[in-house]
């Protein structure tokens, strides 16, 4: 029987169905599902692997039947073999309307009496496609005259201007809740009860021993009064944390010594929270009165 879908065609549509759809439906970030998953691509090769030997198998037992049959059911079966499948008829026929030219035995019909040391002219029309398509450009072009010069539609820099605002926004958005995000320019004081219980066990852990447990200072700075050796607020205090005291002396580095951002926001907002508290055996003032200017 006469395929009405060529196998060269039939195979590679398969193939690339089952590719897209994979790629719909995986999440791979920015890379391609076969770049991120490596068996993917194994899978992706064993299918057309697959696709490719049922073809084979078909071929083949197209073959055997066709040996099997007499000759007048051979000539019947080359005969409709010889046929075009209904989609290349289809495919000529649509190339042929979209085309616009005769038949070779009509062209007697617009040849132009030009002639050119034997090569002559046809008057063919314009082909649809391009005519078609020319009359949609016009149309376009109105409709864009329209909006954009009478109505004064929104151009290019403001819709660019209007995704960079909504852009923004998202970031902001996904900041709040994206807290390992929070750098010395954007961390902000903490004052929920959770925030500032999580600075309080991450303090109890790592700082007492230089701070003592409430701020007196030891080691460390006294952290209840207003002095500040390298600047109060929540801003230097986070990037103190973070990035470590006086070169040769004072504290790590946090951020480089297990610290997430967020914790390291949580343990500053905490340290702030000594401020006018009276401790036991406070130590001395180190470095300067800080004014918060905000």
């Amino acid at each position: 029987m006469r395929q009405s879908f060529p196998s060269w065609l039939r195979v590679p549509i398969i193939f690339f169905a089952i590719f897209f759809l994979a790629e719909y439906l995986i999440d791979s970030g920015d890379k391609p599902a076969f770049v991120e998953y490596p068996l993917l691509a194994l899978f992706l090769l064993l299918i057309l692997f697959i696709l490719i030997a049922m073809e084979g198998i078909v071929s083949s037992m197209k073959s055997i039947l066709y040996h099997s049959l007499d000759e007048e059911a051979k000539a019947r079966f080359d005969a409709e073999k010889q046929t075009p499948s209904k989609f290349i008829q289809w495919v000529k026929k649509t190339y042929k309307a979209l085309s616009g030219t005769k038949p070779i035995e009509q062209e007697h019909e617009i040849i132009l009496d030009h002639n050119y040391d034997g090569i002559q002219e046809l008057d063919n029309d314009l082909p649809p496609w391009w005519l078609y398509g020319f009359y949609a450009s016009i149309v376009f072009a109105a409709i864009y005259l329209l909006r954009f010069h009478v109505f004064n539609g929104e151009g290019q820099y403001e819709e660019l201007n209007t995704e960079y605002a909504e852009a923004q926004k998202a970031i902001e958005e996904y900041k709040k809740t994206a807290k390992d995000l929070v750098d010395f320019n954007t961390v902000e004081l903490l004052t929920d009860a959770s925030d500032l219980s999580n600075g309080k066990k991450i303090f109890d852990a790592n700082c007492v021993a230089c701070h003592k447990a409430d701020g007196g200072g030891g080691i460390g700075p006294n952290l209840t009064d207003e002095y500040w050796i390298l600047g109060g607020g929540i801003k230097n205090v986070f990037k103190t944390v973070s990035e470590g005291g006086r070169d040769g002396k004072g504290m790590i580095a946090w951020s480089k010594n297990g610290l997430k951002p967020s914790e390291i926001a949580q343990v500053s907002s905490y340290v702030l929270s000594f401020q006018g508290t009276t401790p036991a055996e406070p130590k001395a003032a180190e470095g300067e009165i800080w004014n918060d200017e905000n």
